[in-house]
């Protein structure tokens, strides 16, 4: 194999690794977000304001972390 080709071969199971690890961060994300929104619906009565508050923000953040998971697959597979 040349040093081209050995490159290659490096940089593409780089690139699987990196994605896979995404893939994986993405999926805990998502899960985190549905489970912080799941939490705030079943205990909407017993929750305050600001409690309310700050579980909407945390599944806002676990959303975002998610789609930055995604875009950065995203690019990799357009280069």
């Amino acid at each position: 194999m040349s040093k081209d080709g050995l490159d290659k071969a490096v940089d593409a199971i780089k690139r699987t690794t990196d994605n896979a690890r995404d893939a994986i961060h993405e999926g805990r994300h998502r899960t985190a977000a549905d489970a912080e929104k799941a939490r705030r619906e079943a205990f909407d009565s017993e929750l305050t304001g600001a409690e309310k508050a700050k579980s909407l923000l945390n599944e806002t953040k676990e959303r975002t972390q998610a789609e930055i998971d995604a875009a950065k697959r995203e690019v990799r597979k357009r280069t």
